[in-house]
Parts: structure tokens; sequence; C-alpha cells
């Protein structure tokens, strides 16, 4: 029996519960096909057309089309684990496709995960510097707000003290950062366009990415698809969060602004940028004062979305053509009585 005649019907659900629904029982179905596989998650958000989706598909080595991401997305990797037979391990990817009214789809890869196994992979768009600190300021607090809303004070406590060992205990900045609990990485999209920028922008973005990364304990990579070294970091890193392997996917560090840089985890330090220690509100307040920001952009999305033959999912769309004809059902019955009544 399929998945479709097999699930309740709820007529009180929405769309979106049902959408959920499918989504939990395939992420079931594919990791009991694996032996005890050690699964992970990965959640991909930031600046709108900044190249998700196609981040998303070279790392799970898809040659998918890529196409707009309207809300939120799931896809996921297998991979099999070095010396364990034939033992996979699971990597479930979410994108989120506008951070736009965004903090309940925010919610939904937080939830579906335990904490010590999530990751959050922010993409800005660094050609368009006048977005940037909206961008990451948005995606950032989103996720804070959803951990801190959905974990346990245990386990935001026990993942606080996992991303300091991560950083280095014995860090001379360690006391001053406000440590986030989940690695966080930076991806600076679009660099071959930013290169080209004014020179003092480009130090005034660098800057802020690197003390915002510091101040996190995150990590920082510029990356474009036409540089193959960079896309090899980004790739080596993505897998180090979703499979854990390699186990340090940096082989370098970079913090020229003349060239494109990359910052592994705890490698930065205030000294280094040359900036007095400071927190998010204040990196924010001083890029912001130096590259005025543009408010975030409403998305407009089609009459209906359900329509688009790019957002076509049979189950989903079964389930919504079977509630549309009930809806019709009960709407005529309705209309029936009401005349009834009347001639009574």
């Amino acid at each position: 029996m399929s998945e479709l005649n097999s699930m309740e019907v709820d007529l009180s659900e929405t769309i979106q519960d049902i959408a959920m629904k499918l989504v939990a029982e395939q992420m079931k179905n594919e990791t009991s096909l694996t032996i005890g596989p050690s699964e992970r998650t990965i959640f991909v958000l930031g600046s709108k057309e900044a190249g998700k989706s196609t981040l998303i598909n070279k790392f799970l080595d898809r040659d998918d089309t890529t196409r707009p991401t309207l809300a939120l997305e799931y896809s996921f990797g297998r991979k099999t684990a070095a010396g364990q037979g034939a033992q996979k391990n699971v990597c479930n990817v979410w994108e989120l496709g506008n951070l736009v009214n965004s903090n309940q789809l925010i919610e939904v890869p937080v939830r579906s995960c335990e904490l010590n196994t999530f990751s959050a992979v922010i993409v800005l768009d660094l050609s368009h510097p006048d977005r940037l600190w909206t961008d990451l300021e948005c995606a950032l607090n989103g996720v804070k707000q959803a951990v801190n809303k959905n974990c346990s004070s245990n386990d935001i406590a026990k993942m606080l003290d996992t991303m300091k060992q991560r950083i280095g205990v014995d860090h001379v900045d360690l006391s001053t950062l406000e440590i986030v609990p989940f690695p966080v990485f930076i991806v600076g999209a679009k660099y071959d366009l930013f290169q080209n920028l004014d020179t003092e922008i480009k130090k005034h973005v660098c800057r802020c990415l690197r003390s915002i990364t510091h101040a996190i304990g995150a990590a920082l990579v510029f990356y474009s698809t036409k540089n193959t070294a960079l896309s090899k970091i980004v790739r080596d890193t993505m897998n180090h969060l979703g499979f854990g392997s390699p186990s340090n996917p940096f082989k370098t560090t970079a913090t020229d602004h003349n060239g494109p840089i990359v910052v592994p985890f705890g490698a930065d330090s205030w000294e280094r940028i040359g900036v007095t220690p400071s927190n998010s509100e204040r990196i924010g307040s001083n890029y912001s004062a130096e590259i005025p920001q543009l408010n975030m952009e409403r998305t407009v999305l089609p009459d209906d979305p359900a329509k688009d033959a790019g957002f076509r999912e049979r189950e989903i769309d079964a389930l919504r053509a079977q509630r549309d004809e009930e809806l019709m059902r009960f709407l005529r019955g309705t209309e029936i009585r009401m005349k009834f009544e009347t001639v009574q």
C-alpha cells in the first residue's frame, strides 16, 4: 500500500502539516534501510539568489537543474562509513528559500534533529554589500531563536562546551566571545564579482565578516563556482559537518582582503582582525554606518504555488486534490441545505 493510501487524512490539517508528515515518513524510510546509521543535519539559508541550491547540488553530487526555492526544501545524502561495512552515514539537508517571514519555517529543521547533530550554513551574496548584514543578522538570529525555543537548556549547555572545544579552550579571546551552540559555516558567495569592488568596500566587508565569524565561533570562506580551490574548501567543510570526514577540511588560513578569505573554526583573533573585542550588535552597527543597509525585500509569491509545474509533489498534490474535492462536496451540501431551509 502506498504512503498516500496508508496515511490517515485529518480534514483539520493544512497542506504544510501533510507535507511535513510525508517528509518525516520519507526520512524514516530512508534511514531504516541502513544499519545503525550516523545521522546529521545541515541547514542552508541566507541571501536570496546567492547560489544555495547550486551549493547543495555540488555537495550531494547531483546534476539537477536548479530552480528557485519557494519556501523550505528537504534533500539528503548518504555515504558508506569507512571501515564499517555496509553502514551508511546520512546527512539531512534543508534549504530555506527566503528569509522574509521565515520564523516558523526555520524551526522545522531544528525540530527535526538533535542539537548535537545540527549545523547551519549561512550563504551571503558578497556582490551586494548593502544587503550583507541585513541577511546575515536575519539568518543568524532566526536560527538562534529556533534553537532557544525548541532545544533544552541542558542540550544547549552541552553544545556550548563542545563548541568551545572546537574553537580551543585555551584561545586567548574565548571569554569575550558570544559562541552559538551549534557549528555555523558562513559562505561568502559570488567572490568573482566581489573582487572587482572598491578596495574600501572590500575592507569593510572582510572586517565585518571576520569579526562576526570570530564573535560567534564560526568558520568563514569566500566562494565562487569559478574557483576550483575555493569550491573544494566549501565542499570539504560541508562534508565535515554532514559526514564527519575529512576531520580537518581547512588546509590553510587567508585573511588578506585583496584575496579570498578563509578562516577555520577558532583560527582568528581580535588582534589579527585589528579591532577591539566586540559583540554582534556593535559589529552590525559599525558596518551599517560605513555601508548603509537596504531593508529586507518582500517576496512576491505566485497566485497559487501549488499549480507551478516546477513544484510538483505527487503525494501532496494527490492529497490536495482529495481535500479540494471534499471541500467542494461540503460547499455544495451547505448550499443545498441553505436553499432547503429558505424554502421551509
